[in-house]
């Protein structure tokens, strides 16, 4: 940060909103929080629910207490927001029942939000609806933690990054970076030779698409990957996960440095010192 900005600064909580589309929602907002809270800056997290889907894996209760719709916070500004992935992408976008309102969502965030960061087919669907990219379905599941490499080490989001560097991927389709790169709106970060793109920025940093699941917790891909073998799905064990891939063993975590780095220079470089300190000011 320059001196003109540091010596005019004011402080005051950052906010942000969660639109949390995961099934088991207490444990996404666990994933997530845990990061956002391992930062100096203060912050208030708003959880977004959508009206036109109803979670059948998350207590109502729950939902009643800590969610809001969106029509609570439509004339609210937050420095910023993060939408999840969702288990959703083998359907068209149009398919999804609750795209319409998640279209309007989208939509808001533009002149609402500082800067937002889609996560997993969040990314997939605001690249979609934003930029009109698509996605394409994969042989099979993508499932492991994969080396990914860094495009532009000047970037601030990969302050402190290595050259290389692991994440978490679970799903069934993909981005192809021809895509992105004959989009003069959109920068391709940081892609991997195994999962493709991973990060996507775009508007200077007030939006970023990232394919991977960085908040996953270390037993994250067991739990998905023990479920789908109990629905009888024919599916391979996580890449690159438990030691000498034996599924008996704990698995490994590999990604947690980057994932606490990605987090904090998004809030830092991205939320903090770009949103205004009157919040309305936002657009």
């Amino acid at each position: 940060m320059d001196d003109a900005r540091a010596s005019g600064q004011d402080i005051r909580p950052l906010k942000l909103v969660i639109l949390n589309l995961m099934p088991i929602k207490i444990t996404t907002e666990t994933d997530l929080i845990r990061l956002l809270s391992n930062s100096p800056l203060q912050i208030e997290v708003d959880f977004l629910k959508l009206n036109s889907h109803t979670p059948k894996n998350t207590p109502v209760e729950h939902m009643i207490a800590f969610y809001k719709d969106f029509e609570s916070i439509r004339k609210q500004n937050y420095d910023g927001m993060i939408v999840t992935g969702a288990p959703v992408e083998q359907l068209d976008f149009e398919q999804v029942n609750y795209w319409e309102e998640l279209k309007q969502i989208f939509a808001w965030s533009r002149e609402h939000v500082t800067s937002t960061l889609y996560i997993c087919w969040a990314a997939q669907a605001g690249l979609y609806f934003h930029y009109q990219i698509p996605k394409y379905p994969l042989e099979k599941k993508l499932s492991g933690v994969y080396k990914h490499r860094v495009s532009d080490a000047s970037c601030p989001i990969f302050r402190g990054f290595d050259d290389e560097f692991f994440v978490p991927h679970s799903r069934y389709t993909t981005l192809r970076r021809e895509d992105i790169l004959a989009n003069p709106e959109l920068t391709l970060l940081s892609e991997s030779d195994q999962a493709g793109v991973y990060m996507v920025m775009a508007r200077n940093g007030r939006e970023f698409f990232i394919s991977g699941h960085s908040e996953y917790a270390p037993d994250t891909l067991h739990n998905e990957y023990v479920r789908d073998i109990n629905k009888g799905l024919e599916i391979d064990p996580p890449c690159n996960y438990y030691p000498n891939d034996d599924v008996s063993q704990k698995p490994i975590v590999k990604w947690r440095a980057h994932a606490n780095l990605l987090f904090n220079n998004w809030l830092n470089y991205y939320v903090y010192q770009e949103t205004p300190y009157d919040i309305s000011q936002i657009k």
